[in-house]
This record gives structure tokens, sequence and C-alpha cells, in this order.
């Protein structure tokens, strides 16, 4: 019998790897996008991604917990479908690769200012390729290792209760905002993970606890996300918030012990566990896709070539713009997977039973 994910690791999993370098951002998109009270648009971001999720479980319960690949393989040409595979095995490296460049990036401004940054990424390169070779099963025993090591920090939001004042949310409701559409598209990349639930069919439970643990693993992502807004919104001025780069990074430098100075950046480190599972997720998505192309490779083999690509290509953008620029647009990319993929496979899915009634 081969192991399987139990509910509460698919959602330790899908939450991990959602949860990324768009945090520390996020009370400023809002703000700057939405205006006023901005955190508010993360409940419609809740139900957009519900109903992606919902089309997720729609495909495991027509293909009764079958691979995508072996669904897809059985009404399209091998010939159509790897330039798919490929597209999808791109998409999935180079947006991890970016999200992990970003946040070497923020590391070196924030503590190594003198230090390459590549050095950083090499490190964090080889991390990840000993995490990702060792399949899914350890990267989900990591993620749970990883979130109880992360846990205690959502507590220090309570740090900030003394000094939240609801007169800082102001009564109005989304004024003084701009581009709602850019910014809802980038709202949007801050939920992206989930997505990836959908390689995990032949590796989880056939029960509905599994398909409800990928909800849960969104909406406590959500639940995060709208705490750590709202504080941000009571805590700093709505002008404030708009001119702060990273608002979670100065909310962290409040933070002030006798006996320890920057604390932010040791809170810091600690986001390179919630940062190390989310590449690693995407690039074990990206590997699923290539060992549909190249079976009889070696995985670590493979592994090594999408790392050595990663770290390759990470060398181009340069500045942390740069960067947000390959994100965004990758974003838009594995939006359009995130929706396109469910919908292509409850098609074929649905065409493969019609096939099957008329035989």
């Amino acid at each position: 019998m081969m192991e399987k994910l139990s509910p509460f690791h698919v959602a330790i999993l899908v939450y991990m790897s959602q949860i990324g370098i768009v945090v520390f951002a996020l009370p400023r998109q809002l703000a700057d996008y939405f205006g006023t009270n901005g955190w508010l648009v993360l409940l419609p971001g809740l139900l957009l991604t519900s109903f992606n999720i919902y089309l997720i479980t729609l495909v495991h319960r027509l293909g009764k917990g079958q691979s995508i690949f072996e669904i897809m393989e059985r009404s399209i040409p091998k010939a159509v479908l790897y330039p798919v595979y490929l597209g999808l095995s791109s998409v999935w490296l180079l947006f991890g690769c970016m999200i992990g460049k970003k946040y070497v990036l923020l590391f070196q401004m924030l503590a190594f200012p003198t230090t390459n940054p590549m050095l950083f990424k090499l490190a964090v390169d080889v991390l990840l390729f000993l995490l990702v070779i060792k399949g899914i099963f350890t990267i989900s025993k990591a993620a749970t290792f990883f979130f109880w090591m992360t846990f205690w920090m959502y507590f220090l939001l309570l740090w900030f209760f003394p000094s939240f004042s609801w007169v800082r949310l102001t009564p109005f409701i989304l004024k003084g905002g701009h581009d709602q559409l850019k910014g809802s598209l980038e709202l949007y990349t801050a939920y992206l993970g989930y997505e990836l639930s959908i390689l995990l069919f032949p590796y989880m439970d056939k029960s509905k606890k599994s398909l409800a643990a990928i909800y849960a693993g969104n909406a406590y992502l959500s639940l995060i996300y709208i705490c750590l807004s709202l504080i941000c919104f009571g805590f700093f001025s709505f002008g404030q918030l708009k001119q702060l780069l990273y608002p979670l990074l100065d909310l962290l430098a409040y933070i002030r012990l006798p006996f320890v100075e920057r604390l932010e950046n040791m809170l810091y480190g600690f986001f390179l566990f919630l940062i190390l599972i989310t590449v690693a997720m995407y690039w074990w998505g990206a590997l699923e896709a290539m060992r549909r192309m190249i079976p009889k490779l070696k995985i670590p083999v493979q592994v090594f070539l999408l790392t050595l690509i990663s770290y390759c290509i990470s060398y181009i953008p340069k500045t942390l713009d740069q960067v947000n620029n390959w994100i965004l647009y990758l974003g838009y990319a594995t939006i359009a997977i995130a929706f396109g993929l469910p919908v292509l496979l409850i098609a074929l899915l649905l065409f493969q039973e019609r096939r099957v009634s008329r035989v």
C-alpha cells in the first residue's frame, strides 16, 4: 500500500504553498489599489479562490482521484501534450524561482547589503534541491515541521493591539484607490499555491475530508491575511500605509525587547521556512510535468536540471523592481493555469464519460 497524505497534511501543504513573499507588501497594495478599508477586498478573494477549489474538487470527483496527467493522456495525443507539459513546467519553475529571488534580495537589503545575493540564492537552491528530490511526502513532513516552527509568529499581532485605533480605518469604504483591475490581479497572486493541490490526487486519500482540507488551508491563509491587513490599517494611518514599501517589515520593526536589537531581521529569517515550502511545491509541480516528458531520466537528474536552469535564469533580473515585474507576469500565467486547467480536465472527463456511455 502506497503512503497517503492525511487531510491535516493536505491542509498544511495548501496553506504553506500559498503564503509567500507577497505577504510583506499586501497591506500596502490593498491601500494603494483599493483605498480606505481595502482589507475588505480579501473577502471576495476568499470566495473566488473557493470557487476555483470547487472546480479542482470536481475534477477529483469526476476522475475518481486519477492523476490529471492520466486524464489528459487518455484523450489527447502525447505529441500535443508535450508543449502543455513544457508550459506548465516552465511557468511553475520560474514562478517559484522569482519568489525565492525576491526573498533573497530583501534578505540582502536588510542584513547583508554588501554581499552578492546570488550566494544566498545558491544556498537556498541547494536546500530546495535536497528537499524536492525526496518527493512530496518528505516535502509534506517538512511543511508540517516548518508550520509549527512559525505558527507562534502570528501571536505577535497581539503586540499591536494597544496602538490599534478604529479611527484610522475611517468610515469610508474603498475610497482613494486606483487601477482596481490590475490591483485585483496582483492581489490574487497572494492566494496562488492552492492550484497545486490538483497534482496531489494520487497521493492523498479519496475521502471527502481530503477535499475539505484544501478549503481549510485556503480559509486559514485568508484569515491570516485579513488579521494582518486589519492590524496594518488600524496601526498605520492611510497615508502612511500607501507610502510604506513593505508594511509587514515596518510592523515588525516596532517590536522592541530590552535584550534584542533589530528584532525584525531575526523574524524575517523565519519566513525562509515559509518561502522554502512555497518554492519547493512549485518546483515539485514543475518536476511532475517534466517527468511526463522524459520519464526514463532519473528524478535526481531532473531536479538538478531544474535547479540549474532556475539558478541561471535568476541572474537575469538584478533589482527588486525587475523581480516584481517577473512575478507579476508569471502570476498572470499561473492564474490562467489555476482556472484553465480544471476547466479543461472537467471537459475531458465529461467527454470520456459520454464516450463510455455510448459504447
